[in-house]
Order: C-alpha cells, then sequence, then structure tokens
C-alpha cells in the first residue's frame, strides 16, 4: 500500500477557528473520522498539506432531541448514531443506515458528515497510482475524459454514502457555516450532479448538523446490495419512508444511493393516485436513476435492483404497522 503523505495538522476547538483555519490555508482540508479522506490521500486521490481535524469541536459532536425533532452534529459517530435508542426507535433508516456502513472498527469513528460528504466513487477512480497512470487517468484525476462515459463532459463517478438517502427521506435539514455565516437547506440540495463537484457547498464551508422533524409516526427503513455482507460500498441502497392508513402506503417517500453523481430523492410519488403501486413506483425509479459503469457489477443490474429493494422495504414497513 502506498505511504500516507506528510501534512500538518491543525486542531481547532470551535468552529469559528475551524473556519479561520480552512479561510488561511489554500490547500487545507477538514478531517472528521478519516476512514475515506486518509485512504485516498495515501491513494494519491486527495493532496493537502494541511488537515483541520474537528475532533475536539464539541458542537460538532452534539446529538439533541427536543420536542420539534431530533439534531445530529456532524461529528456524531456512525456507531453512536446507530445505538441511539430514538434513533432505532422513530428513524430506523438513520440506524440502519448508519449500521450498514463498513465494519465496527470504521464505525467507531467514522462520523456521520464524512459520510454525508463522502467523495464520489468509480472503478477507474479508486486505483493505485501505477494502475491510473497505465490507464491515462480519467477526469476526476489528472486525465480529460471520463473512461465510463468517454464523450461526456463531465464526470460520473457515484455517490455511495449511505445515510444521505435515509435522512432525505426523514425531511432531513442541512445546518452549513462558511465565511458569510451560517445558512439551511433541505439536505438534498446539498449534492449536485457530478462526479466531480458533487457537493454544493462553496469553498470553506462546513457542514455543522442536520435536522430532522419529529417522526409523528413515519416509519422508515434502508437496504442495500453490496459485495460482500459487510464493509462494501453499497451498489445500490434504497432508504423508504411512508405512513399506514388502513393497511396501505400512504406519504411515502424514496431515495437511492449508489447509482448517480448523486443522491437521489424521487420526485413525482405524491402525485400517485395510489401510493402503493409498484408498478408506476418502478417506472419513476428507472427513469430518475441513472447507473453507469462505476462499479463492478453491470449498471443494468443496478437499476433493477432499486425497485426490489423499494417493495421489500414497503412490504417490511407496512407489515411492522400492524404490530
Amino acid at each position: 500500500m502506498e505511504t500516507l503523505p506528510d501534512f500538518r495538522l491543525l486542531r481547532p476547538h470551535s468552529i469559528a477557528d475551524a473556519l479561520a483555519a480552512r479561510a488561511a490555508t489554500a490547500d487545507a482540508r477538514y478531517l472528521a473520522g478519516g476512514t475515506d479522506l486518509l485512504t485516498n490521500m495515501r491513494r494519491g486521490l486527495v493532496s493537502a498539506q494541511t488537515l483541520i481535524d474537528l475532533g475536539a469541536i464539541d458542537e460538532l459532536r452534539r446529538l439533541a432531541v427536543d420536542d420539534a425533532g431530533l439534531t445530529i452534529g456532524a461529528g456524531v459517530t456512525l456507531e453512536k448514531l446507530a445505538a441511539h435508542p430514538l434513533v432505532i426507535a422513530e428513524y430506523a433508516a438513520l440506524a440502519e443506515a448508519a449500521l450498514s456502513i463498513a465494519g465496527p472498527t470504521h464505525r467507531a469513528v467514522g462520523t456521520v458528515g464524512g459520510n454525508l460528504c463522502l467523495d464520489t466513487r468509480c472503478r477507474f477512480y479508486n486505483q493505485s497510482e501505477p494502475w491510473r497512470a497505465g490507464n491515462d487517468y480519467c477526469m476526476k484525476i489528472a486525465g480529460d475524459a471520463c473512461r465510463v462515459a468517454p464523450k461526456a463532459d463531465r464526470c460520473y463517478a457515484a455517490f455511495s454514502g449511505d445515510l444521505a438517502p435515509a435522512l432525505m427521506v426523514l425531511g432531513a435539514v442541512a445546518e452549513i457555516a462558511g465565511p458569510s455565516g451560517r445558512r439551511q437547506m433541505p439536505l438534498a440540495e446539498v449534492y449536485a450532479d457530478d462526479g466531480i463537484r458533487y457537493l454544493t457547498l462553496a469553498p470553506g464551508e462546513l457542514l455543522v448538523s442536520v435536522r430532522l422533524p419529529a417522526a409523528d409516526g413515519l416509519r422508515s427503513g434502508y437496504e442495500k446490495v453490496r459485495v460482500r455482507g459487510a464493509v462494501d460500498f453499497p451498489l445500490a441502497g434504497v432508504a423508504v419512508a411512508l405512513r399506514s392508513k388502513g393497511g396501505h402506503a400512504a406519504d411515502l417517500s424514496i431515495a437511492v444511493t449508489g447509482t448517480d453523481s448523486r443522491p437521489l430523492l424521487i420526485t413525482g410519488l405524491d402525485k400517485l393516485p395510489n401510493a402503493g403501486d409498484q408498478a408506476a413506483i418502478e417506472k419513476l425509479l428507472r427513469k430518475q436513476a441513472g447507473p453507469m459503469e462505476t462499479a463492478i457489477t453491470p449498471a443494468p443490474y443496478r437499476r433493477r435492483v432499486l425497485p426490489v429493494l423499494a417493495k421489500r422495504l414497503m412490504a417490511r414497513l407496512l407489515a411492522g404497522a400492524g404490530q
């Protein structure tokens, strides 16, 4: 394995200090758990001479419950999130997604913010430096063409974070801090459909937290397919949230990950005459999700598995509502 390059480490104790450090250093990167960033630095995918360690900022590790809902700091570990009693009871999709990420040791240090800001992945990009050089690189690093879509003018590397779709179906709002102050936006708007510029955050901005409204009877779940039963990133993942009315689905929300350059909150579900119409749901999923050959499994397989996961999740959630 490649050697991790030398870097300078800063450890601010407040968000203001972290923003100031980022503004003062052109090549700096924020560091949370490091399970993705340090691996990418070792492989030569990311170059940064200064890392700003966010682990000493108390506000980022805040996990707070009130009558209006749940606030999850970007520095909360995946392990803590998956084990939180309220998350398990009322935001099950989030607990299931967190528990599905990597392995136990990764979840002990990996964070909510790190998974939400996870770099996009592609079988042409996530390789060793000799492999990339031997294949003349790609648009995402040092090259001038996307190896997945050679005639395209953008990168098609896929977003593979598990938490984003679960949070999106639960109505998450992100809080962002930056040089111009703080702002809030629906989590779905944090992402762009571009494998290189996959986040809409401005230079130096930092994800502080995500806010979830009270569950209010909403049932949710998350499932994914991957090569192995643990550790691997999703080839395709689906989160579903719904309410059960008379044994039928209502207020249905579906989001997917692992297929496109951003997590997708499926639109048009609210216009279905019957929220449980599986044929109509499959049509929406196939139309809106556009997996490319970024993984070792064929794109058509990843496209076909989405409605299967959605159907299975809906059946599970509706069956559980009657217990």
